[in-house]
């Protein structure tokens, strides 16, 4: 190994992680560790808050872990992932013949985790009825199954997640003051991996540890090449990219080295920060001119065609981007979009780009 290769300790933090299972000492962390800390000692309501990859389900593990309902369950529900009938009989359960298909009765998320903890995750793709719902659950720690009249008490802290502001959500009518306010008791912001990346080589570290001994490789040296291109990479994925591009390397490397030629072309051309990459976003007027060229008039009665056709212009060329950019993984483009996966598969579908 040369003299100029960067080579991780087998234990890069030898006097353990400030929160077990959480790796990173950088100033962005430790702020993220003392609010953990400090929050797990009460039952208050905790918002996470940050972009997807950042860890939010480990923190939220972590305060319930560290908290005094550690012995009791962690129950983790993907808002996003469901239907609004089927989240809602998902978290408050269902009696038999409440609807079709109901054919037993079914103990919900939040019963499920009394005396210990819920977490919401994707909370701001709840629907309106869903956060009534949930502000009754947080204020009076009630609330009825569906399609009974019984009501179920119960002792469960609450810890829920966005990758959007929620407070713009609240501006644009799409999620509850009120609600807010209830969730918002204190907000533990995680930073994303291009602010703390003083800590990417002890995730490296971690990573490569982990996905060595799952795959009985040994790769334990780093290149300085390698850890200088992931330092400059922009991570748009976050630390969860990084886990798939180490778990990759580990796979790939017929060595005993991660050296730059292992690592993907994206970390290696590097990326633009985030508002560069915002200037490749649809140009409206673009567009505008592109349909008028086509022959569409804007009057009379053709402007509500003509505006209907840029929506449906923009709002296809912004999911083929995001498609693009996720290299068409569906969960996480409808993620960055701010919907959930079944809606996303029908717009793939309306718009022809089921093969984007």
């Amino acid at each position: 190994m040369s003299t100029s290769a960067f080579r991780p300790p087998l234990d890069s933090n030898p006097n353990g992680p400030p929160i077990p299972g959480l790796i990173g000492n950088g100033p962005a962390m430790q702020k993220v560790y003392r609010l953990t800390r400090t929050v797990a000692r009460s039952d208050a309501s905790v918002l996470l808050l940050g972009e997807t990859g950042t860890g939010k389900e480990l923190i939220a593990k972590a305060v319930h872990q560290i908290s005094h309902r550690g012995s009791g369950p962690f129950v983790r529900v993907n808002c996003g992932a469901l239907s609004e009938s089927l989240l809602e009989s998902e978290l408050f359960g269902h009696v038999r013949g409440s609807f079709t298909g109901a054919v037993a009765n079914r103990t919900g998320r939040f019963e499920a985790a009394h005396t210990g903890t819920i977490f919401l995750d994707e909370i701001n793709s709840t629907t309106p009825k869903l956060q009534v719902i949930l502000l009754r659950v947080l204020q009076e720690r009630e609330f009825e199954r569906v399609g009974d009249t019984q009501t179920v008490y119960v002792d469960t802290r609450v810890v829920a997640a966005s990758n959007r502001d929620l407070m713009v959500e609240v501006d644009a009518d799409r999620f509850r003051e009120d609600l807010y306010y209830r969730l918002n008791v204190v907000p533990i912001h995680l930073p994303p991996l291009r602010e703390r990346r003083e800590d990417i080589p002890d995730l490296v570290a971690h990573f490569l540890t982990y996905y060595n001994e799952k795959n009985d490789r040994y790769v334990v040296h780093i290149h300085a090449q390698a850890i200088d291109a992931l330092r400059s990479y922009h991570w748009p994925g976050n630390v969860r990219e990084l886990q798939n591009y180490i778990e990759r390397v580990v796979v790939m490397a017929t060595g005993d080295e991660l050296t730059v030629d292992l690592l993907p072309d994206a970390v290696l051309r590097g990326s633009p920060p985030p508002a560069a990459r915002g200037n490749r976003a649809v140009d409206l007027e673009t567009l505008t001119y592109d349909l008028v060229q086509q022959g569409v008039s804007a009057a009379g009665p053709q402007e509500d065609n003509l505006h209907a056709k840029i929506v449906n212009r923009v709002e296809r060329e912004l999911i083929a981007q995001v498609m693009t950019s996720c290299d068409s993984v569906q969960t996480k483009a409808a993620t960055k979009l701010g919907i959930n996966r079944n809606t996303l598969h029908k717009k793939l579908k309306e718009y022809g780009l089921e093969g984007a």
